[in-house]
C-alpha cells in the first residue's frame, strides 16, 4: 500500500512541477484622456512634470529616467522609463486636455493611486479612462 501511495504522490508532485508556467508575465495598461483640466495646472510645465513623477513613484513604480519636450509656449510630452515599463503624458493646453498612460508589469503598482493623484492635480471635468489587463501563459 505504501508503494502505491508513494507512486501516486510522486506522479502528482512531478506532474504539478512540470505543468507550471515557465515564464509568467502580466501587466496593467492604464490609459486616460483628461478633458476640461485646470488651465493653470496644465500650463505649469515644471509642476506638471513634478506631479507626474510623484504619481508614478507613489503608485509603487521604480523610476529609471525621464525625457521631456516642451512645445512652445507650454505643451508637454513627458516619458518616464520605469523598471516596470513606462508612463507618459501628452498635453494640449489649447484644449485644456491631456492624455496619460501608465503601463506596469506585475501587480506591485497601483494605477488607481496614479489616476487619483493626476486627477487631483489636473481637476479634469471629463475623464475617459480604461484599464487593459495584459497577460499570456507561455508553455514549454
Amino acid at each position: 500500500m505504501r508503494k502505491i501511495t508513494l507512486v501516486f504522490f510522486l506522479f502528482f508532485f512531478f506532474n504539478k512541477i512540470f505543468s507550471e508556467e515557465v515564464y509568467a508575465f502580466q501587466g496593467k495598461h492604464f490609459i486616460a484622456s483628461y478633458c476640461g483640466c485646470s488651465p493653470e495646472a496644465l500650463q505649469d510645465v515644471k509642476q506638471l512634470e513634478k506631479m507626474l513623477l510623484h504619481a508614478v513613484s507613489t503608485c509603487g513604480a521604480t523610476i529609471l529616467g525621464s525625457k521631456s519636450h516642451v512645445f512652445p509656449p507650454n505643451g508637454l510630452t513627458l516619458v518616464v522609463l520605469l523598471s516596470e515599463s513606462h508612463a507618459t503624458i501628452h498635453t494640449y493646453p489649447e484644449h485644456n486636455s491631456c492624455f496619460v498612460d501608465l503601463f506596469t508589469c506585475g501587480n506591485r503598482c497601483s494605477n488607481e493611486i496614479f489616476d487619483t493623484i493626476m486627477r487631483d492635480y489636473l481637476k479634469p471635468q471629463i475623464v475617459d479612462a480604461k484599464l487593459f489587463l495584459r497577460h499570456e501563459k507561455i508553455e514549454e
